[in-house]
C-alpha cells in the first residue's frame, strides 16, 4: 500500500508575517494589520529566511526591499493567501445571518422545492438559499447545513423529522408514448421498457405486486436517479414509476400522462430535518413555515382512503372515475 507524502511547507505564521510584510513593502504597516509589534514582524520574517536558508528582504535606511528571492516567493505566496481567503468566504457563514443551506434529493429539488424556491424568495428576499443536493443521508456535524430532506420513516436519533409527504407511486408515460403503445391492462406493460430509478430499485417491483402484476418485466432502461427517469419519459423512451408528488406539474400539463389509475404508498415518507441539539436559525424558522403551508392538507380535495404500504395490500385506487387508458389523468 503506498503512502501518501506529507505537504512540505514552511511555518505557517512566519509565511504569514512575510506576506503582510511584502504586500505593505513595509514591517511597519504589516505590524498595524496583524496586531503585534513590528519587532514581531521581523523577528518572524528572520525565522523564515533561517528555515529557507535564503535571504528575503534587503534592509535599508529607508525600509525593506524584496530580494529575488523574495520576490518569488510573494508571488506564490500571495496568490495562495487569496485564494484561501476567496474560498473562506465562499463557505463561511461568518457575519452572515441570512443564509439557509439545505441539502436534498435531486428529484425531490428537481420536481418539488426548485420550481417553488422563487415564491419563497420573493417572500424573504433577504435569504440567502445554498441547496446542495446528494442520495446520502447529511451529516450535520461536518457539511455546514441548516436542515435536509431525507425519505424514510422519520426515526433518526439525534433529528427533528417533520413530515411533509407520503411517497405514493404511479405510472407516467408521455401522451405520445401511449398513443403508440396502447395499455389497456397492466399486463400491456409487459409489451414496453419500463424505466427505473438505481436510486430506488424497488419501487417498479413494488406497484407490480401491489396491483397483482402476473409478470415479470424484462424490458428495462436504468437511469441513476428517478429525475432522469421522468426526463426519459418525456422523451418518449418508455414508462416511469413516479412518485406523484414530483409530477404534478407535468400531469396538470399534460405532458405526461398516467395510464393507470392505481396507486400505491410505499410506507416510506418525505421528512425535513434538523439537529435536535441546535436551535433552528431564524431563515429555518422562516422556512418551515413556508413549506408547511405547502404540505398541508387540502381541505377541499376529494379525500382518499387510507391504506397499508404497497407491499402488504393492493394499491390504492383514486375516488374519481376511472381516466380513458389512453389519456390518463391530472392529479
Amino acid at each position: 500500500m503506498s503512502s501518501i507524502p506529507n505537504r512540505t511547507l514552511p511555518p505557517l505564521n512566519p509565511l504569514k508575517a512575510f506576506e503582510a510584510a511584502a504586500r505593505h513593502n513595509s514591517l511597519t504597516l504589516a505590524a498595524e494589520e496583524l496586531n503585534v509589534s513590528q519587532v514581531a514582524v521581523s523577528r518572524q520574517v528572520r525565522v523564515l529566511e533561517d528555515y529557507m536558508g535564503v535571504t528575503l528582504f534587503r534592509r535599508l535606511n529607508r525600509g525593506i526591499e524584496l530580494t529575488r528571492e523574495g520576490i518569488l516567493l510573494f508571488k506564490g505566496v500571495g496568490s495562495a493567501f487569496q485564494d484561501i481567503e476567496d474560498a473562506t468566504r465562499a463557505v463561511s457563514r461568518r457575519g452572515q445571518r441570512n443564509i439557509l443551506a439545505i441539502q436534498s434529493y435531486v428529484t425531490f429539488s428537481r420536481g418539488w422545492l426548485m420550481p417553488r424556491l422563487g415564491e419563497f424568495h420573493k417572500a424573504h428576499p433577504r435569504i440567502e438559499v445554498r441547496l446542495s443536493s446528494s442520495p446520502e443521508a447529511a451529516d450535520f456535524d461536518t457539511d455546514n447545513l441548516d436542515a435536509a430532506i431525507r425519505g424514510g420513516d422519520g426515526n433518526w436519533p439525534g433529528l427533528h423529522a417533520e413530515k411533509l409527504a407520503d411517497m405514493e407511486l404511479i405510472p407516467v408515460c408521455s401522451p405520445a408514448f401511449l398513443s403508440e403503445n396502447p395499455l389497456d391492462r397492466v399486463e400491456d406493460l409487459a409489451t414496453v421498457k419500463l424505466l427505473h430509478s438505481m436510486a430506488r430499485p424497488k419501487d417498479w417491483s413494488s406497484w407490480l405486486d401491489a396491483v397483482g402484476a402476473r409478470f415479470t418485466p424484462k424490458n428495462r432502461l436504468l437511469f441513476e436517479n428517478s429525475s432522469l427517469a421522468y426526463e426519459g419519459a418525456l422523451m418518449n423512451l418508455g414508462v416511469a414509476i413516479a412518485n406523484r408528488q414530483f409530477v404534478q406539474t407535468q400531469l396538470r400539463a399534460g405532458t405526461l400522462v398516467a395510464p393507470f389509475a392505481q396507486s400505491c404508498r410505499t410506507g416510506e415518507s418525505y421528512y425535513l430535518t434538523w439537529p435536535k441539539d441546535e436551535p433552528p436559525s431564524s431563515p429555518l424558522l422562516k422556512f418551515l413555515d413556508w413549506i408547511r403551508i405547502h404540505f398541508a392538507p387540502d381541505d377541499t380535495a376529494t379525500p382518499r382512503q387510507e391504506q397499508p404500504p404497497c407491499e402488504e395490500a393492493p394499491c390504492e385506487v383514486d375516488q374519481a372515475p376511472s381516466p380513458p387508458a389512453r389519456s390518463g389523468f391530472s392529479a
